[in-house]
């Protein structure tokens, strides 16, 4: 457990270093601002934002992605308070949905790939259940959205030089941490440094350049992106594995295993854990059944996996996008707006559980 929470740390770290140097780079302002210079209906808007954000989701920080989309409706729905809050809504889902099929989307599914449980390529036959969860949803808050077109923005953002670089060395960690993984069989987390190291090279290489040239956009000091990492969430996460260790230790973990996965059943048990992370939040409700280590099929594995990363949907305050959301939009988007629709929110998170069990039974 050690080893998969600095893992785990590693992981979250880099992805932060990665995420801050593309914001200071102005990669998202340039994506907000082709957003908001389209001229279409809250309704499109709607789509276009959740869709961006379910597919962004599944490899850059879903907590960024949300923030940046969530800019994007706001600056949108200035006139129309119901479509905020409907949109944020939508990027909760859609955010939460996204992370769950591939290993880099959330936290939760970066820990079942460091424990071996659930290969690589094996995330992705969750894509369809995971997209099945943000859909049902999105379709029916569909027709709650005003039919109006807002006024379309011409601000002008260009990024600064090196952008694509950073673009590309982002996606080359990411290879270079599944390569040591797959086929070195060395731990990811090797590979995340590494990706660190190419994009210290590539700042040393803008630095000399930007000096050269007197370019002061295309100067790049990581360290100074270093410096915006959130630190608290490490220690966050260490808190964590200090309390369900302890649970582990007094053994109530062990009883609470044996209630849910023999009395009850995995299927029930994992369908239960969702809906524990809308309350808890996920990664204690992820770390504490990877401490308890139930005996499951991979299919049960990756219904654990899908539950405890689109859980966290059913409430606003069931996971850091919705929280986040509620500081960037107070008196918009509340606990209360998204309660509203909580209800078509538990039918795409019932009608994932069916499409999982349906599409991938031959993994249980």
């Amino acid at each position: 457990m050690r080893d998969l929470g600095r893992s785990r740390g590693l992981g979250d770290w880099y992805k932060r270093q990665y995420v801050n140097t593309l914001e200071e780079r102005r990669v998202f302002d340039v994506l907000r601002v082709k957003l908001t210079g389209k001229k279409l209906s809250y309704r499109n808007l709607c789509w276009m934002t959740g869709t961006r954000v379910f597919f962004l989701s599944g490899v850059l920080d879903n907590l960024t992605t949300s923030l940046v989309m969530g800019a994007v409706v706001l600056a949108i729905g200035r006139d129309s308070p119901k479509f905020v809050a409907i949109g944020f809504i939508n990027i909760v889902v859609a955010a939460n949905a996204g992370g769950a099929f591939s290993p880099f989307g959330d936290i939760t599914t970066l820990m079942v790939w460091q424990k071996d449980k659930v290969t690589f390529l094996e995330f992705f036959a969750l894509f369809v259940p995971s997209l099945v969860n943000w859909l049902v949803p999105a379709i029916i808050m569909h027709f709650g959205i005003p039919q109006k077109t807002p006024v379309a923005h011409t601000e002008t953002v260009r990024p600064k030089p090196g952008a694509m670089g950073v673009i590309v060395f982002f996606a080359l960690t990411i290879a270079t941490a599944v390569s040591f993984r797959n086929f070195l069989h060395l731990p990811p987390a090797m590979g995340m440094m590494l990706g660190l190291g190419y994009l210290q090279a590539w700042s040393y290489f803008l630095q000399r350049k930007g000096s050269r040239l007197g370019n002061d956009d295309m100067v790049l000091n990581s360290f100074k992106q270093i410096e915006r990492v959130e630190w608290d969430t490490l220690l966050f996460f260490f808190g964590i594995l200090f309390a369900v260790g302890g649970l582990g230790v007094m053994g109530y973990l062990a009883m609470a295993s044996e209630y849910f996965y023999v009395g009850l059943g995995p299927t029930v048990a994992n369908s239960a854990a969702g809906v524990m992370s809308a309350v808890v939040d996920n990664i204690p409700v992820m770390f504490a059944l990877l401490t308890m280590d139930p005996a499951m099929s991979h299919g049960q594995w990756l219904l654990v996996t899908l539950t405890a990363g689109v859980g966290g949907s059913l409430l606003s305050i069931g996971s850091a996008a919705g929280v986040a959301l509620m500081g960037q939009a107070p008196g918009q988007y509340t606990f209360f707006s998204h309660l509203k629709w909580s209800w078509a929110i538990a039918l795409g998170y019932a009608a994932s559980i069916a499409t999982h069990l349906f599409i991938n039974a031959s993994l249980f």
